[in-house]
Parts: structure tokens; sequence; C-alpha cells
């Protein structure tokens, strides 16, 4: 397949009157461009606020965001000596420092690592290694992790921020009080050989400079590095996907496309998955404020009780979420008793969205949940099934404008309409490759076009449908697991000789982890699954540790003694009558 193939595109038909079948140009130069225009547009408009599970909150203005981030980003020229393209890690949870950081990290002109605050100390070791970041913003919660990370990494300054970050007075004397008291979630700081500080210390030293901060960014373009989001990708190794400034642009633009006008200014959105996801994002972080909107953010959406307030208060009108979270919100009794009457409409992403969650949503709440899909390499968007009577329940709906999708076989030749192939694309918003992996960015784009390893079928109308998935991720509430760094970790065991780890289905989750075990004969104590689940513990993640255990003589293996989920997979299917 050459570079100048053009493959047909049924769904133009399908877009009608209310989708542009071109994306216009892009309005902006890059991220800290937006974020500084939309700042001075809506100066006095309220940006984001943070809401914790008691209701206590704090807010920032835009004009405070564009404040605040210009400060930040001073700080990380002056006082951190970062220039641009060096890379910072940003390890928070949804609170207000979140897009405070993030666009004080684009306005220096550096690139945002963004990381799971969950991480184990080994998972954040990689990461930092991988990326080479130069600095790490923290969430205070989990400073004891800095004394074993730090010195294995390249850090050279470590800034804290707090969920009640930059709330009023006693609301956060309140909420520091409780964490440190009553949920002990607080510890000390350790002692580093870096430069250590909290955030508003930063933003003070910042703003000491009186630094022309426009400057940072002026030679940044659409061509130039913003995110190393981090991602499995085909091949189930964790690699930094190199998302530019004209990806999320144009994603930006793709969302606002297929969104027919019904995003506006004066709408809240619900911002319960975390920013750092890219869905959450580029949906949430960068759609809403582009628009002059404001983002209601959750720190923890677990329990699904800690939207209660926040539900409540404010005149939510567009929910993000994961099938499992509009499942967990049906279930709880405040919100069937009452659900939001300002919503407009609810976006589903991340993992398959059920359709029968769909359909008791759309009785319950009297509103559609729009499913998407998409990938980290595609910045993340790629398709989109209709807010209206041209939705199609069970798809992932039609490509957006700006983007190419193609169905193919083993040998890259399209199939059939109807037929089941690989789902390649091609796109505006398609990631620059893999971060210093040439071999295998390579391998995943192909003359423009990127091997997504989803198996999708299309129909006449330019509809897809998700059918299988070639890789073997495991999607547990919308979070990737790769089987290779659990099975990495158990072979850690001294009493583990070989093992397998494959997705189950889960009632809460979507999916869960299963771990297939073969002992050690050589190991004279016992091996209890508890045992497997200590140590995964100390590794990984909670979300990455096998929530199940099966003990096994032997694994499947093919003649050269490859392990075969495929046969594993195969006996889940019929355990579960899948």
């Amino acid at each position: 397949m050459n570079q100048v193939y053009v493959p047909p595109r049924p769904w133009l038909a399908s877009y009608g009157a209310t989708i542009p079948q071109e994306l216009p140009e892009l309005r902006y130069s890059s991220l800290p461009d937006l974020v500084h225009k939309s700042s001075v547009a809506n100066d006095k408009r309220k940006a984001f606020t943070c809401v914790v599970p008691n209701g206590m909150n704090g807010t920032l203005t835009y004009a405070e965001i564009g404040e605040m981030s210009d400060a930040f980003a001073a700080f990380l020229h002056h006082d951190c000596g970062l220039r641009p393209g060096d890379r910072v890690a940003v390890q928070l949870p949804n609170c207000l420092a979140y897009p405070v950081v993030a666009f004080g990290v684009f306005k220096a002109g550096c690139v945002l690592v963004n990381t799971n605050p969950l991480y184990t100390p080994s998972e954040m070791i990689h990461q930092f290694n991988d990326a080479g970041a130069k600095a790490l913003v923290l969430i205070d919660m989990f400073a004891d992790k800095l004394a074993e990370v730090v010195p294995k990494t390249g850090i050279q300054s470590v800034i804290l921020a707090g969920i009640p970050e930059f709330f009023p007075r006693i609301p956060e004397v309140i909420v520091r009080g409780v964490q440190k008291v009553w949920s002990k979630t607080l510890p000390p700081v350790p002692k580093l050989d870096v430069a250590t500080l909290r955030l508003k210390q930063a933003l003070a030293m910042g703003r000491a400079h009186h630094a022309n901060v426009a400057a940072m960014w002026e030679n940044v373009g659409p061509d130039d590095l913003a995110l190393l989001q981090y991602t499995g990708g085909t091949t189930g190794v964790a690699k930094g996907a190199m998302l530019t400034h004209g990806n999320i642009l144009s994603n930006l633009e793709q969302v606002k496309a297929v969104s027919s006008g019904m995003m506006a200014k004066n709408d809240q959105v619900l911002t319960a998955l975390p920013l750092y996801h890219i869905f959450s994002f580029t949906a949430n972080l960068i759609t809403f404020f582009e628009l002059g909107a404001r983002n209601i953010l959750i720190p923890s959406p677990r329990p699904v009780q800690n939207l209660q307030r926040a539900i409540e208060n404010y005149p939510i009108t567009w929910i993000t979420g994961v099938n499992t979270l509009f499942n967990g919100l049906m279930n709880e009794e405040w919100f069937a008793a009452y659900p939001p009457k300002q919503l407009r409409a609810a976006i589903a992403g991340g993992t398959a969205l059920h359709e029968a969650v769909a359909t008791r949503w759309r009785v319950m709440t009297g509103t559609q949940i729009a499913e998407g899909y998409g990938l980290t390499e595609t910045s993340p968007l790629v398709s989109f099934n209709p807010l209206d009577d041209r939705a199609k329940p069970g798809s992932i709906g039609m490509p957006v404008p700006g983007c190419d999708v193609l169905l193919v076989d083993e040998d890259s030749k399209p199939v059939a309409t109807g037929e089941p192939g690989e789902l390649i694309v091609r796109g505006v918003q398609v990631m620059k490759g893999y971060w210093q992996r040439p071999e295998e960015t390579a391998a995943a784009i192909q003359n423009d076009w990127f091997y997504t390893g989803d198996i999708a079928v299309m129909d006449e109308e330019g509809f897809l449908r998700i059918v299988d998935r070639k890789k073997d991720m495991v999607l547990v509430s919308g979070f990737n697991v790769y089987p290779n760094e659990v099975e990495a970790v158990l072979s850690k065991m001294d009493a583990v000789l070989e093992a397998a780890v494959v997705a189950v289905p889960d009632a809460k989750t979507g999916e869960a982890v299963r771990a297939y075990v073969v002992k050690n004969p050589d190991y004279e104590g016992e091996l209890t699954k508890e045992d497997v689940f200590k140590h995964c513990r100390q590794y990984l993640s909670d979300y990455k540790v096998p929530k199940s255990v099966v003990f096994r003589d032997v694994l499947p293996k093919s003649p050269i003694g490859k392990i075969l989920r495929k046969d594993l997979k195969a006996e889940i299917r019929s355990e579960f009558a899948l």
C-alpha cells in the first residue's frame, strides 16, 4: 500500500450537514498559544473547580490559570535551568495543581511526561529514566517514594503539590488536617540531594523573575513534541508515544467537529477520569478549556460516591467516563433518584461501552452516551458515534474528519465491507512515533498508516465495530495492563517456574488480570495465591496485580516453547460461556 492510496470513505455520506468533511486550519500555533489566548478571552470565568468527597472545594479562574502557569514556566526556565524539549514528569491526580503545572510545562517549551500517581517506585524509575525527565511534580501523598526513586533517576528538581492546593484557607487546612490525622495519607518528605520544594514556593520564585514568558514558547510550533504519553503500543512493551502540539490541536478540532455545536462556553464537565490519561487530557482539559467552559475535577472517583457532592452542587452538562463509571453511578440510590437535571450528554471511551449500560443510562437520565474509539497513539480520538438518530448501538461510530481508516488482512490488503480486518489509521492526530524506539515505530507506522492491533468490521455506511483485540493487553477500568510486565514480575519469584497472564471478564472493571502459574519443582516451600498477590503488590500498581491465580502443572506451548496465551483465552471463553 503506497502513501498516496486513498481508501473508500463511505462515512462521508453519513456526516450529513452537521459535520464538516474537511478540518479547518489550526487556529493556534501551539498548546501554550491556546492556553494564553483562552486565558485572556475568558479571564473572569471559572476554569477549574476541584471537589473533594465532603463537598469542600477550590476554584481557579482563567486569568489565575494564565498567571500561575506563566509563573511555573518562569520557574522551570530560570530556577530549574530547563530549556525547550526538556522533559518534566507530572504525577498528579485531578486537582487544581494539574492544569497550572501542565500548562506551565508547555509555556516553558518543555515536554510533559504524564505519570500515574499510583505507580510503584520501580515503575516510576523506569518511566523517568526512559523519558530522561529532569524535573518531577508529585502529589505529596506519595512523597515517601522519593527516597527510592530520585537517586536512581536523572531527576534534578522535585516539586510537591497537594489535593487542596489553591483551596480557600479554611477548607485547605481542614482537608490537610484530615489527611494528616484521620486518613494518615501525608507521609513526611524525605531529605534528598536535589532541590525539593512546594508548588506555591515554585510559583513565588517564578514570579520574582518578571519574565517574558511568551518569548519562551514563541518558536514552538505544531511539529514540536508536546507529550510523552506512555503506552504499551502494539507490542506490549511500555514506551512513550510522541504526541506533538499539532497532534493534540488537530484532535481538538476533530472533537469539536463531531460535537455538532453541542459543546459551549457555559458547559460544566464532570472530570472524574484522570487528566493524565490521554482521553481525559484531550477531551476535558484541552477541549473544554479552549471553549471557555468549566471543569469540575474529582481527585478520586473511587468509591463512586465521591462524585455525589459534585453532581449535586454543580449544574453538570457533560460527563466523560468509562463503562464501569456509568454503571457504578446508576447503581447509586442518590444518582438514580436525582440524575443531573442539566446534563446534555456523556462521552464514553477508554474501554468498550456495554449496550445494556447505554440503554439504562438513556432511560435514567434522558440523555445519550456518545461512544468513541481512540488510542494513545492517535491523541486519542479516531471515531465517534453521533449524538442523534444516526447512532448505532454497539458501534464505535465513524471516523472523524481529517482521518482515514482502513481494515486490512495479514498482508495489509483491504478486506471487503463487512469482513473483519485489522484497523489501521492515517491522519493529523497520529503520533510521530515511539520515543527512542525507531524499530518499533517502523513496525507500528507503515506508509503513514498506524496499525492499531484491533480487529474491526465496517458496514456500508462507514460505521465501525470492534470484534477482537489482536494484542494481549488487559483493559482494567480503562487502564492498560500489559501481560509481559506482570509476567516479568512473577518470574522474580523463586517459587515460580513460569507464568502466563491473560484477561478475564469482570463485572466491576470490565476485565481483570488472571495469572496462570507453574510452581518451580526445586522450590521446597509452599506457594499460595496470597504469596503471589503479596509479591506483585511490591512491584505493581493495584490495577495490575492479578485478581485471580490459577496453579497449573504445565502451560500450553508452541513447538518452539512459546507459551500460548491463545489457548488459555480459549479456556476462559469456555469457562465464562463467551
